[in-house]
């Protein structure tokens, strides 16, 4: 729908802005520079020029006072007429294209001389020329179509879905890497990324071996270095001699782009017109053959084709001076000159005759093109018209100079020879940072050039088969026309137009090769997202990849190494196919999540298509090759697990970001439904971290310890409370959430980090509690460490915190963990040697006594750790049935453990134990005094402030218009009273204190602590964990001390203790 903006002048009534304002516009200056210092989370800015941008002439933007209304919001929101100012230049670079788009002109380039040509002269090339007539003599017309038709609709629908991320927003240098890194995300960026990567370097490898082959079979054969002796040596002589010129050709290729590539740039609409030279030579000879055939006669001996190489004449014999006298055909089947010398049986059965190679367009010979003739390696090429007699010995044929399949093809082998002949289509998008209007030129040119390039192959697979005999046509290497490339013999007006344009189009793509992916890595590595290659982003002063493109040399001998264009092919068909796939799948999961940013300008385009193009890609892939396949599908699956595991953190706005906000958020109101089965139950960890003063962590293992209990499974929130004001508190808060991140990161904790800030500790705990975790995504078990020092601290909120804490988990329902002498629990490298694990099982707690180790011996750091679980037995309970049953309880619950039961007997209770009881409740009756004596201290200083304050004047507190104040109700009066009761009471008090009697629940209590942490001691004093149940806390918070002393007493001379509270439901099961 289009918008109309309708701009309106206001006129500044007061004039220009007085010089008078220097005071407020150096205020503003300076809340600008503490904006700026506050970034926030830390990533950096988007360069943009909507919000939150700090450019220095922004001030100017606002002199006047018409918007004085707005001034406020000045370093944040610009006006209007500033932001459309500023979008003229906008530009969203991606790091590592910045310095090439700063000292680039201004782009100038259209649709046809930016996208149409350069596309055209990717995607005609090498194949055309030397595999193109083959394919169809053995494929046939019909296969050869169903060929070119199922490869140009993959590249077609790859450009549809191209073209709608191309016009989805500014196009910066990049191209097609900055497409799918962008779409996809920075894991399948990279290995999409590398994976092209790769295509590109092989497809150099494959136009440098068919420049090679063209010079040395059809330009100057007599070139080759290793001639072969033997017939049957050919092979090898040929892929010897590739070998040897290729690697001089790619040294002189990469000589020639290191020196400057602005010479090969100049050099492209040369090759480019090689090219359309030579497919305009086809044409025009494809129109000459319907009134002059080109006469190229094929030897024929029977219906087998021979190799036109060693003999003039196709005769046996001829008469000379009316003498019949041998020809040099003779002397290839025979073993003399001599008219009765033997002959190979086949040559003595069987005729020779001549058929003409271009029967020309009228000649009917499509009919016979129509079928495929695929064979095996070493299979005859013949004339199934032509008559023959069997003879000789099948196996002496590869001796003889006959046409021969020189590998075994079919048509899936045909799919990946071709592929190549179809890629190329980015090229128009790697020049987007070059072009004027780069979302409207890249569309359309190259949709027109695939239009265009894809009647070129269907004309000419119909116009080869309807011109060319079958059998010249199978003859891939023309060895039956004298050594003529097949394709040059059907040009006008000469072969040699053919073979010379075919070579200069492959030196050509051969050097755009080298040219472009050196800088495809160097894109790469400049990301960031790819350690190892962050020195292929270094490169000359002017900016020139030198370490990329030697690495690009490399990786190209490994394909001139290969030597074969059949075998190199298949190779780039799957990373060009890979690289497709993704680019269809990031059109495809955009408009399925019609993300909000998802607004394209092509639109022609649609999820089906991009969903059917993906489909075709994966299905050329594996009809290509599936063996290569996988291996480009490993390549790309350990680069996408490096980049995730070890890789930079990158935030692209991307579309599996995306993806995976649906699948969570489809996910939690799934979970939401019920509670997990207690099959499925596992500890969801609320993790509580103390901070010391600089807001680093107090107990790291504590973490280690998460990490060895979780393995990475369910759900980890570590947690963390501030003291104070969200306001003021902000920038603390945000470190502490960085150290606690980088803690994590250094114990391998995989979770969230949640830190809160709140007037009191105890309060914002409980908030944590109560709310971390989302929809049916929420913990179920809090760990924390043990206040070892509640008894030293002089404020008692801490070990009162604790305890509440304990009270609201139950309250909650939510299991509780408490790690005691945390600071001494192994680290994820330590590995525990030969020891044990003991359970001390007094009450039943849903079974997360038995859970905990079980999960804590998965980690490498406790598997070598035996489990022991001990009981206790009263005076009446029958302790040997006690250890069957238990036994048998382990065997059903699957868990292998020693069992052993404990009785603890009703012994009377020790002095020891009423002694200890007396001194904790007098301590505790103290504690109550001096806090009584601290909060009438308190109290007088609050009235000297206020009598001190009264004397002030109201007429500032008026005009500051503050919070109301807060009276006291003490007066002087009430405090002297109140001073002289507590003098009169206090002799009494202490002396009350010295004959007090220990309270007799209080004696029953520390009696079961010391007892109980005597039989603990005694068996497990040398265990590496000791696991016990967590007594619950009293419900009169009287006693709230007292319960801290019974646990101290419990746990007392105990090293590695985890004390355990289950959250009221069973966790564990015997059923499967």
């Amino acid at each position: 729908m289009p918008t109309n903006f309708t701009v309106v002048r206001v006129k500044d009534s007061a004039g220009k802005a007085t010089e008078g304002n220097d005071e407020d516009v150096d205020e503003n200056n300076v809340l600008k520079e503490e904006e700026e210092d506050a970034t926030g989370d830390g990533v950096p800015k988007e360069n943009s020029p909507f919000i939150n941008n700090t450019d220095n002439d922004k001030a100017n933007s606002y002199d006047g006072t018409n918007m004085a209304l707005f001034e406020e919001e000045m370093d944040s929101n610009p006006m209007v007429s500033s932001l459309l100012n500023k979008l003229a230049n906008y530009t969203n670079l991606t790091q590592g294209a910045q310095e090439h788009e700063e000292c680039r002109m201004v782009p100038q380039m259209g649709t046809f001389m930016g996208v149409y040509l350069p596309c055209l002269q990717n995607i005609l090339g090498v194949i055309l020329f030397l595999r193109l007539t083959w394919i169809v003599g053995t494929a046939g017309i019909l296969e050869s179509l169903a060929i070119v038709g199922l490869c140009c609709s993959c590249t077609m629908l790859t450009a549809i879905s191209m073209s709608a991320i191309a016009t989805n927003g500014v196009v910066p240098a990049g191209g097609s890497y900055y497409m799918i890194s962008r779409s996809l995300g920075p894991e399948f960026g990279g290995a999409v990324g590398l994976c092209f990567y790769l295509g590109t370097t092989f497809a150099g490898s494959m136009y440098i071996l068919g420049t090679i082959e063209i010079l040395l079979t059809y330009i100057v054969p007599k070139a080759a270095i290793f001639v072969a002796e033997r017939k049957e040596d050919e092979v090898d002589a040929l892929l010897n001699n590739m070998r040897v010129y290729g690697t001089c050709c790619l040294a002189l290729m990469a000589i020639v782009v290191f020196v400057g590539v602005k010479y090969v740039n100049k050099l492209a609409l040369v090759f480019l017109a090689c090219v359309i030279l030579s497919i305009l030579a086809i044409y025009a000879g494809v129109i000459k053959t319907i009134f002059e055939p080109p006469d190229f006669p094929v030897c024929m001996l029977g219906n087998r084709t021979l190799q036109n190489h060693n003999f003039d004449k196709c005769l046996k014999t001829e008469i000379k001076d009316n003498i019949t006298v041998t020809t040099q055909l003779w002397n290839l089947f025979c073993e003399g000159p001599e008219l009765n010398a033997t002959c190979n049986e086949y040559f003595d059965n069987n005729n020779v005759t001549e058929v003409q190679g271009i029967p020309g367009l009228t000649s009917g010979v499509i009919s016979e093109n129509m079928w495929p003739e695929y064979g095996p390696l070493g299979m005859l090429v013949e004339n199934k018209k032509l008559a023959s007699v069997p003879g000789g010995d099948p196996k002496q044929d590869i001796y003889m100079p006959y046409v021969v399949n020189d590998i075994t093809t079919f048509f899936t082998l045909l799919v990946g020879i071709y592929f190549p002949s179809v890629t190329g289509i980015m090229a128009g998008s790697n020049r987007s940072g070059d072009l004027r209007d780069a979302q409207k030129s890249i569309p359309i040119g190259t949709i027109l050039a695939i239009a265009t390039t894809s009647f070129i192959y269907i004309s000419c697979v119909v116009l080869f088969g309807a011109c060319i005999e079958g059998v010249l046509l199978r003859d891939k290497f023309g060895d039956s026309v004298k050594g003529n490339l097949v394709i040059g013999t059907l040009s006008w007006p000469s072969p040699w137009v053919i073979v010379i344009g075919s070579f200069f189009s492959c030196c050509g793509a051969g050097l755009q090769s080298l040219t472009g992916a050196p800088r495809l890595l160097q894109a790469i590595a400049r990301d960031g997202i790819v350690p190892f290659l962050q020195v292929f982003g270094h490169g000359k002063a002017n900016g020139e990849p030198t370490w990329a493109l030697l690495l690009t040399a490399g990786i190209c001998e490994i394909g001139i190494l290969i030597a074969s264009l059949d075998a190199v092919a298949p190779i780039l068909s799957m990373f060009f196919l890979m690289c497709y796939l993704f680019v269809n799948l990031a059109c495809a999961v955009q408009t399925l999540l019609r993300t909000p940013n998802w607004r394209p300008r092509f639109k022609y385009y649609h999820w089906a298509l991009s969903f059917l193009g993906m489909s075709l890609c994966l299905a050329l892939m594996f009809i290509s090759s599936w063996y290569y396949a996988i291996v480009a599908m490993a390549i790309a699956g350990c680069i996408y697990k490096y980049i995730e595991y070890r890789g930079a953190e990158k935030e692209w706005g991307d579309g599996i970001r995306g993806l995976s906000l649906n699948a969570a958020r489809y996910a939690l109101i799934r979970l939401e439904d019920a509670p997990p089965h207690t099959k499925n139950w596992r500890p969801q960890l609320l993790v509580l971290l103390n901070l010391d003063s600089d807001q680093g962590v107090k107990h790291p293992r504590l973490l280690s310890f998460t990490t060895q209990l979780k393995a990475g499974k369910g759900l980890t929130i570590v947690g963390n409370v501030l003291e104070g004001t969200y306001l003021t508190k902000d920038t603390e808060s945000k470190k502490a959430e960085q150290n606690i991140k980088a803690c994590m990161s250094a114990e391998r904790t995989k979770g969230f980090c949640h830190v809160v800030v709140s007037s009191n500790l105890r309060d914002g705990v409980s908030h944590l509690i109560q709310s971390a975790g989302l929809g049916g995504m929420k913990h179920n078990t809090v760990l924390m460490a043990w206040p070892g020092t509640w008894k030293q601290s002089n404020d008692p909120q801490s070990w009162k915190s604790f305890i509440e804490t304990v009270r609201e988990t139950t309250s909650a329902h939510q299991a509780l963990l408490v790690a005691k002498n945390v600071d001494s629990f192994p680290t994820n490298q330590d590995r525990l040697g030969e020891g044990t694990i003991d359970v001390w099982w007094v009450v039943h707690d849903g079974g997360m006594l038995m859970l905990l180790p079980f999960l804590l011996r998965q980690h490498k750091v406790w598997r070598k750790c035996k489990m022991r679980i001990f009981t206790v037995a009263q005076m009446d309970d029958n302790s040997i049935q006690m250890k069957k049953d238990l036994q048998m309880f382990l065997y059903h619950l699957r868990l292998d453990a020693e069992v052993e039961v404990v009785e603890m007997h009703d012994n009377d209770i020790s002095a020891f134990t009423y002694e200890k009881t007396l001194v904790m409740e007098q301590r505790s009756q103290m504690l109550k005094q001096m806090q009584l004596s601290r909060t009438e201290r308190e109290r007088e200083a609050q009235l000297i402030h206020d009598r001190n304050t009264a004397s002030h004047t109201t007429i500032n507190d008026k005009a500051d218009a503050g919070p109301e104040r807060v009276h006291m109700t003490w007066t002087k009066d009430k405090l002297f009273t109140e001073r002289r009761n507590r003098e009169c009471n206090a002799n009494v008090a202490v002396r009350d204190l010295f004959n007090m009697k220990p309270n007799q629940s209080n004696v029953r209590r520390m009696h079961t602590a010391v007892k109980l942490n005597e039989v603990v001691v005694n068996k497990s004093q040398g265990a590496h964990l000791v696991l016990l149940n967590m007594p619950g806390p009293p419900k009169n918070r009287g006693g709230d001390e007292n319960y801290m002393e019974f646990l101290e007493v419990l746990l007392e001379g105990l090293n590695r203790v985890l004390l355990v509270r289950g959250g009221g439901r069973e966790v564990i099961t015997i059923y499967s």
